[in-house]
């Protein structure tokens, strides 16, 4: 099983959007919530950097990943907290299970270490960052399979946004898609793609999945 982090395993992606759109917006460029989620929930930082930059240019894309940092640091120490139900999720999955998030190993330890989740998934947190390509594209879940020594047809990927699911879906794989956060069920369903609010119920429907040897 493969987990993405934010969103599935810490209830960061609030803390996310809003700083983003804080930031953005008092660089010069109007991004509301809903713009951040339907432009970058999902998204490895060089993909939303090169946004940035098409629109605000070089040195401000540098200045707010530099605030984003800060601030997106500081409200996770003030405020994060895992995603409702993911603990009992994971003490009932029978399954080898990794992170393959799109990001860095870094923003991982800290809030993966700030929720006590770190050691359910040392040495085998697997980012972006070691990938050419980001979600959509399946190169980080390809990663992830190879590096746990699985096929791609028998990886499930659990996640909470479109780019995600789209990427599982490239890549060969099954794919979980969790609405219990911010992302619209709808944007998440698709062919192989189960998707569902509750985060306990996961084994459960893990269970009903058939698995691929």
């Amino acid at each position: 099983m493969i987990f993405d982090c934010d969103g599935v395993l810490v209830d960061s992606e609030p803390i996310a959007v809003r700083v983003h759109s804080a930031v953005l917006t008092e660089l010069g460029w109007p991004m509301s919530p809903q713009d951040v989620m339907e432009r970058f929930v999902g998204r490895s930082t060089a993909s939303i950097n090169e946004m940035v930059e098409a629109e605000l240019g070089p040195e401000l894309t540098v200045e707010a990943e530099r605030r984003f940092k800060r601030l997106h640091a500081e409200a996770v120490d003030a405020e994060l907290v895992t995603v409702e139900g993911i603990e009992e999720a994971l003490d009932g999955i029978g399954l080898p299970f990794c992170v393959a998030s799109s990001g860095s190993h870094d923003k991982m330890r800290h809030t993966l270490g700030r929720t006590g989740l770190y050691p359910r998934f040392e040495g085998r947190i697997f980012s972006a960052t070691q990938v050419e390509r980001g979600k959509p594209e399946p190169d980080l879940f390809l990663f992830a399979a190879a590096q746990m020594g699985v096929k791609p047809e028998a990886c499930v990927v659990i996640e909470d946004s479109r780019f995600g699911v789209q990427a599982a879906r490239a890549a060969g794989m099954r794919s979980f898609g969790f609405a219990g956060g911010l992302t619209p069920a709808d944007w998440l369903e698709g062919p192989g793609t189960v998707v569902f609010e509750d985060m306990r119920k996961l084994p459960e429907l893990l269970d009903q999945l058939p698995l691929t040897n």
